[in-house]
C-alpha cells in the first residue's frame, strides 16, 4: 500500500496499524524524511550547549552593564518569533521588566531608548523583523541581534553598535529553537531578569538528550513516546490546551509544529481562557458523543499540557475538563510538565511535541521539512 493510502482507509484502526508499522520500520522513516527533520530535531541538545559558549563569547555588556531596561520587545517570526514567548513566559508577570512580543513590520509606538529590542532571525533576512530591528535602531533603542552569521540582520546589528549573536541554522527555523531562545534567556540572566546559571542551562541539554534517545527512529512506536503521540493524534483534530502562561507557549508550539511538520491542523489554546469559549466545542460536531454526525470524520483529541506552577483552581479546571471531554466521547492526553527551573519544564514537553509532529507526518505519507506553500505566499508578495 502506498503512503498516500493510509489516511483513505474506511477501518480507522486499520489505517492506524499501517501508520504504526511504517512508523516502526526505520527504514522506511528515513526514507519518509530525506531532508533529515528528525535529525535537526536531535541536535537540540547541542544547540543549548553551543548557543551558551557562544554566547559567552559576545560582549553583551553594552546592553546588560546598565541592569534592567524599561522593558523589553522581541521580534521575530514564525519558528524564530516563538523565542520571545519563550522568554515572556520564563520570566514570568512577576516580572517588573514587561516583556513583549511583536509578529509584525512595526514596532510599538511606546518603545524608545530606555527599552531593549531583541532581534530573532534564523535566516537573518526575514523582512518583518528587519523593519522592525533598522526602526529601533533609528529609535535609539538598545539593540541585540540573535541569527545568521553575515546576513542583513548582522549588517543593521553592526551599524548600530549593538552586539551579534551568530547563530548556525540546524536545518529549518522550527528546528533550531533552541540554538534561538537561549541567548534571549542569556541577555535576560546578565540584565538581572531571571536566574538560570550553568547547572540548568547543562541539565536542560541533558533532558533534550534523554528525550531523542527516547524517540529516536529505531525504537517502536510502544516505547517511543514521540510515536506513540503521533498515533494518537492521527485521524483527529487536536485541540491543545497549556495550564500556565508557559505551557500556553508550548501548546502554540505544538499547533504550529503540526502545522509544519505535518501540515496538519492543531487548535492551541490557555486555561482558564478556554473554558470560556473553546470548551464548547465538546458538544459540536467533531465531538464523537455528541449525537450528530461529524463533518469532516476528524473527530476532537483534546490534548492537556499539565505545568506544576499552574494556579490551583486552574488544576481544578484541567481535570474537569478532561472529565467533561470524556464524557461526550473525545478522548484526552496529558503530557506533564516535569522540572523545578521554568526552563527544564519547557524542555520537558516540547521534544515530544517536536518528534510527534514530525512522526505524523510520516506516518500520513507527507514529507515534514518542505513548507511550499510559504515559499509560495512570499513569490506572490515580493
Amino acid at each position: 500500500m502506498s503512503s498516500g493510502d493510509l489516511t483513505g482507509l474506511d477501518d480507522d484502526g486499520l489505517a492506524d496499524e499501517f501508520a504504526a508499522d511504517r512508523l516502526d520500520d526505520a527504514s522506511l522513516v528515513e526514507a519518509a524524511d530525506p531532508a533529515g527533520m528528525l535529525r535537526q530535531v536531535a541536535s537540540s541538545a547541542a544547540q543549548v550547549r553551543t548557543a551558551v559558549r557562544t554566547c559567552s563569547e559576545v560582549d553583551l555588556s553594552p546592553v546588560t552593564a546598565a541592569g534592567r531596561p524599561r522593558a523589553i520587545v522581541v521580534a521575530g517570526m514564525g519558528g524564530s518569533g516563538i523565542a520571545g514567548d519563550i522568554l515572556a513566559a520564563l520570566v514570568g508577570s512577576a516580572a517588573s521588566t514587561q516583556i513583549v512580543t511583536t509578529h509584525d513590520y512595526q514596532l510599538p509606538g511606546w518603545v524608545g531608548a530606555a527599552d531593549l529590542v531583541l532581534a530573532v532571525s534564523c535566516s537573518g533576512s526575514t523582512e518583518e523583523t528587519l523593519a522592525v530591528t533598522t526602526e529601533a535602531a533609528r529609535r535609539g533603542c538598545q539593540l541585540v541581534g540573535v541569527g545568521a552569521a553575515g546576513s542583513p540582520l548582522e549588517a543593521i546589528a553592526t551599524q548600530a553598535r549593538a552586539p551579534f549573536v551568530p547563530v548556525a541554522s540546524a536545518g529549518m527555523p522550527r528546528s533550531t529553537l533552541w540554538a534561538l531562545a537561549i541567548p534571549l534567556v542569556v541577555v535576560a540572566e546578565q540584565a538581572g531578569l531571571i536566574e538560570v546559571g550553568a547547572d540548568v542551562y547543562e541539565q536542560t541539554a541533558a533532558k533534550l538528550e534523554e528525550l531523542a534517545f527516547q524517540c529516536r527512529p529505531t525504537s517502536e512506536s510502544f516505547v517511543n513516546p514521540g510515536k506513540s503521540l503521533a498515533l494518537d493524534l492521527m485521524n483527529t483534530l487536536p485541540m491543545i490546551w497549556g495550564s500556565s502562561p508557559l505551557a500556553a507557549v508550548a501548546a502554540r508550539r505544538f499547533a504550529a509544529q503540526l502545522n509544519e511538520n505535518a501540515k496538519y491542523p492543531g487548535i492551541p489554546g490557555e486555561l482558564p481562557e478556554a473554558n470560556h469559549n473553546q470548551v464548547v466545542a465538546f458538544d459540536g460536531p467533531f465531538a464523537p458523543g455528541a449525537g450528530l454526525e461529524a463533518s469532516s470524520g476528524y473527530p476532537l483529541r483534546l490534548v492537556l499540557l499539565a505545568d506544576p506552577s499552574e494556579h490551583p483552581q486552574v488544576a481544578r479546571r484541567r481535570a474537569a475538563s478532561a472529565e467533561l471531554a470524556t464524557e461526550r466521547g473525545v478522548r484526552v492526553t496529558e503530557l506533564p510538565m516535569t522540572g523545578e527551573h521554568p526552563l527544564l519544564r519547557f524542555a520537558s514537553v516540547v521534544p515530544l511535541i517536536d518528534y510527534a509532529t514530525v512522526y505524523l507526518g510520516i506516518a500520513s505519507g507527507v514529507d515534514p521539512t518542505p513548507i511550499q506553500v510559504i515559499q509560495e505566499l512570499k513569490e506572490r508578495i515580493s
